[in-house]
């Protein structure tokens, strides 16, 4: 039983990270970052290591996310340059 879990548990981190590569757009690759981020810690917790899972959980889910978003928002907030300003 405790094998199929984690075997479960792989499938889905493999399926989230597969879903980071290909999602284009940089706002849907932290959320999707975000999941990755928590199915890592559940998988994890699973193998017996609560302490990895809880800072995956922490850094993982949490920190890397909001900092891709904070970046993204102000990239996106940037005015562009007009032709000659450079």
């Amino acid at each position: 039983m405790a094998d199929l879990v984690i075997v479960v548990a792989l499938l889905l981190v493999a399926a989230a990270a597969t879903a980071a590569v290909a999602t284009r757009d940089p706002a849907r690759q932290a959320l999707v970052l975000s999941v990755l981020g928590v199915l890592l810690a559940v998988l994890f917790t699973v193998l017996q290591a609560p302490d990895v899972g809880l800072s995956q959980l922490a850094v993982g889910s949490a920190l890397t996310p909001l900092l891709v978003m904070l970046s993204v928002r102000k990239v996106r907030r940037r005015p562009r340059a007009k032709d000659g300003d450079r």
